[in-house]
């Protein structure tokens, strides 16, 4: 194509590339419509496929522009083609492809994913014609031909297609990233939840560590090592008492810690 090198040719020649390019393009799209259901399943599992699928419309070979009936019956013609019962050689592949057939199929009959899907597909056209105008203003600037590749209705296609492609892109990663942000808050709240559970918990225990009672605490004498009582506390912390013997040998009840509360 003599525009895409910015070389003069005659129109003749230009005409000429770009018939037999045109003619090689739809070649290509009558042969992929009736793909066999092998190279059905190759298509839809090729490298990048995660990439290319993203677009509804892609997987399921239809222009956006296409009648809910029409929909129907490509998404009939194309699940059969790769329907794990017709390819019981290859099953396992046949059922990924059946399933991404399935998935663009139900996203384009929901009417406000085949809307978003539409605008992706919209702006990436709008994004390619912004860029050619950019491109011919600044042609024009320096005094060039204002000739670009993409005034090559097929090059024009391919551009479109690249960079809805890129959008489609663009979105998956972002609702990846949200999708993600979204469970990690969810998981944080959970953690935040079980934390206050126990917390309550051990304040219902340390509660329950406590008695109000009047009782004599039996300490040690530190002069004579002689167990002895010592005072009367009428609220006192009810801690894990322990069995001792005192200097006679009896056995006595000992706490480890005395702590005074109000009252």
């Amino acid at each position: 194509m003599a525009a895409a090198g910015g070389e003069p040719s005659s129109h003749n020649v230009s005409d000429e590339l770009f018939q037999n390019f045109y003619t090689e393009v739809k070649q290509i799209e009558k042969r992929d419509s009736v793909l066999t259901s092998k190279q059905q399943i190759d298509r839809l599992l090729r490298p990048g496929a995660s990439y290319f699928n993203l677009n509804p419309f892609e997987v399921l070979q239809i222009d956006p522009d296409a009648t809910d009936d029409e929909l129907k019956k490509r998404f009939r013609a194309l699940s059969i083609l790769v329907h794990p019962d017709k390819n019981q050689d290859d099953p396992d592949r046949a059922q990924k492809a059946f399933e991404a057939v399935d998935k663009a199929y139900k996203l384009l009959l929901d009417p406000e994913q085949k809307k978003r899907a539409l605008d992706v597909i919209h702006a990436g056209k709008e994004y390619v014609e912004h860029m050619i105008k950019e491109k011919k203003k600044q042609l024009k600037k320096e005094g060039k031909s204002l000739d670009v590749e993409e005034d090559d209705p097929e090059m024009f296609k391919q551009a479109v297609y690249k960079q809805t492609m890129k959008l489609f892109a663009e979105l998956a990663i972002k609702r990846k990233e949200r999708e993600a942000k979204e469970m990690h808050e969810r998981k944080r709240a959970r953690e935040e939840e079980i934390e206050a559970a126990e917390k309550a918990k051990r304040e219902r225990e340390w509660q329950k560590n406590f008695e109000v009672r009047p009782r004599f605490i039996i300490v040690p004498d530190n002069d004579d090592n002689k167990w002895k009582h010592v005072g009367f506390w009428h609220y006192v912390k009810y801690l894990p008492t322990f069995l001792t013997n005192d200097s006679s040998g009896n056995k006595r009840w000992a706490c480890g810690q005395l702590e005074e509360l109000p009252g």
